[in-house]
């Protein structure tokens, strides 16, 4: 039964639409009907400014490493499972990103869990994280495509696990998540491969 609180509050947690009540709450608006529509750091930057954005950044963060890293560690203490640590806590964020994605608090359409995905491995595999992010900075600085810089930097999450001989089910799991946050850039993928997508800029409503 505790086991599946802590799924379910995770999933809460992660479906925090902290980019809609931002654009709210600072605007008056529905980031929903503007820029890209996604409901995510980059597009809050975009519309509502560069503050907001980081807000929106830090926050959606927090969302996954307050899963893996304080949401987890309570409920090993409860006994609630018999799981490797890690692994509890990584399913936990799992569960935080899923929430972020598909949100019940905007009809289970979210953002496209990058953010929430980071705040996980920092919380569980925080040299897997670090590499993750010198790769999207070195994408993101030589193409400025946000939504490139995110996918390989995502790709190159269960590859990184399983060239360091994480258990296996460390890394299935996060291939996983991996895919799941792939699926959701499924549009800009289409623009890259067309030569359509657009670099980021703040001042510049396109779609990341």
């Amino acid at each position: 039964m505790l086991i599946a609180v802590s799924f379910i509050l995770c999933y809460l947690i992660g479906s925090i639409p902290t980019s809609f009540l931002v654009a709210k709450y600072l605007k008056g608006i529905d980031i929903r009907e503007h820029g890209s529509g996604n409901v995510g750091a980059t597009n809050t930057a975009r519309v509502v400014g560069k503050l907001p954005g980081l807000l929106v950044l830090i926050v959606d963060i927090l969302k996954g490493w307050i899963c893996v890293a304080l949401v987890a560690k309570m409920f090993i203490r409860f006994g609630v499972t018999s799981l490797e640590p890690d692994t509890y806590a990584l399913m936990l964020g799992c569960m935080a990103i899923i929430g972020h994605i598909w949100t019940i608090f905007l009809g289970f359409k979210g953002g496209k869990g990058i953010a929430t995905s980071s705040g996980v491995f920092i919380g569980v595999a925080p040299k897997i994280f670090l590499v993750a992010l010198i790769i999207w900075i070195i994408i993101f600085v030589w193409k400025r495509y946000v939504s490139l810089a995110s996918i390989i930097s995502a790709v190159s999450i269960p590859i990184m696990l399983a060239v360091m001989s994480y258990p296996p089910v460390f890394v299935i799991i996060a291939a996983v998540m991996c895919g799941i946050t792939v699926y959701k850039h499924y549009p800009n993928i289409k623009r890259l491969v067309r030569g359509e997508e657009h670099g980021f800029t703040f001042g510049e409503k396109d779609e990341h």
